[in-house]
């Protein structure tokens, strides 16, 4: 959340578990990456706003036990204007300070047919300026490097898209995974160009399942690079070896990126821990050298 030119950021986002086995896996990683001391953390909402109520417990409560910094997701999805005011309500009163506005996933997915709720929001854009006239939070919003999965390729709806979050009151953006350092640098070059200071974080995948990938690429409509596709296909079947290559690039990744001036990293965890700490190690290691 950080301009250009202050210290890099470093993040960690998790998804709500779906039963009591998995809050416990989720607090696990939680605080086996605790130490980090991470800038901020965030708890995702499902697909069709499916795991909302789940969502405000676990972020409510992460706040409440920890020195943890938290973003909390917010939706168009599945909630009326008033239900949205309801939700900003209840995160401030638990102490939360920072939410990513979000138009959100329908409920088949990124790729399927959108409807708004009735009473509620169309896009994201509404929803930030419906934020920022409530007060009291600081908004991010998301970017696509390789284009939102709804915009058919037009990279210069995405960026006008941007601009109006910007406008409507946004400070920060945090980045769909990828693969390629360039994409993200034609994303910040292009919104510069139209004059925006919104910082753009990188988000960033510790691949440690093969199956996952290609599931969350199919989904989100990140293309995963040949080589890269290549690369995974040998080691599939080598559980170890997937993971250690998945760390291998993304610690590749975050190194150009940290190159090229990125303001932030931001880790999709997956709800594990291990993957995230040894690329942060790296990180960490190399720059001290």
């Amino acid at each position: 959340m950080n301009r250009v030119g202050e210290a890099v950021t470093y993040s960690f986002e998790f998804f709500p578990p779906k039963d009591q086995e998995g809050e416990d896996r989720l607090w696990s990683a939680i605080a086996s990456l605790e130490p980090i001391k991470p800038d901020f953390i965030s708890v995702t909402y499902g697909a069709g706003g499916s795991t909302r109520d789940r969502t405000i417990r676990i972020t409510s409560e992460i706040t409440a036990h920890t020195k943890l910094p938290v973003v909390a997701h917010l939706t168009c999805v599945g909630s009326t204007r008033d239900e949205l005011l309801e939700i900003l309500t209840r995160y401030k009163e638990a102490g939360i300070h920072n939410i990513l506005a979000l138009r959100g996933d329908p409920t088949g997915g990124p790729r399927a047919p959108w409807s708004p709720t009735p009473g509620g929001l169309n896009h994201a854009d509404e929803l930030v300026a419906l934020a920022a006239d409530f007060g009291g939070f600081t908004i991010g919003v998301a970017a696509f490097p390789d284009g939102h999965p709804a915009s058919n390729g037009d990279f210069t709806a995405d960026i006008e898209t941007l601009l109006r979050k910007e406008a409507a009151g946004a400070t920060f953006a945090t980045t769909q995974f990828f693969f390629e350092v360039d994409k993200w640098k034609s994303l910040v070059d292009k919104l510069a160009a139209r004059g925006s200071q919104l910082p753009i974080i990188a988000g960033i995948l510790p691949v440690t399942n093969v199956a996952q990938l290609n599931r969350m690429s199919e989904l989100s409509g990140t293309p995963i690079p040949n080589s890269i596709s290549s690369a995974f296909d040998k080691v599939k079947n080598s559980p170890d070896d997937v993971r250690k290559l998945g760390v291998e690039l993304a610690t590749q990744l975050c190194e150009d990126l940290l190159e090229a001036g990125v303001p932030g990293l931001h880790f999709y965890t997956m709800n594990t821990s291990t993957a995230t700490r040894e690329i942060f190690a790296q990180i960490k290691d190399k720059k001290r050298a």
